[in-house]
């Protein structure tokens, strides 16, 4: 996990929580926000923890040897 991703995963849900409240809905009570704040905030850890790899996957050939890699570069005599 990366710990840019968490941040940002952090503050979108402190943002989402904050816009909730200023809109001041009738059915959100102190109970039902504390529970939207920690399912954002357990939302937001799994999708930066499990939802973003945070690597790019290796190239197909990346698991042959060095010696296998070069063998299949033709060669250039000298003196051509």
């Amino acid at each position: 996990m990366c710990v840019g991703c968490a941040i940002t995963a952090a503050s979108a849900a402190t943002g989402f929580r904050s816009w909730l409240q200023n809109h001041h809905f009738g059915w959100l009570t102190p109970r039902r926000m504390r529970s939207l704040t920690v399912a954002a905030m357990c939302a937001a850890a799994l999708v930066s923890t499990i939802g973003f790899s945070g690597s790019t996957p290796a190239p197909a050939h990346a698991g042959q040897s060095a010696t296998v890699a070069h063998a299949s570069v033709p060669t250039q005599q000298p003196g051509r």
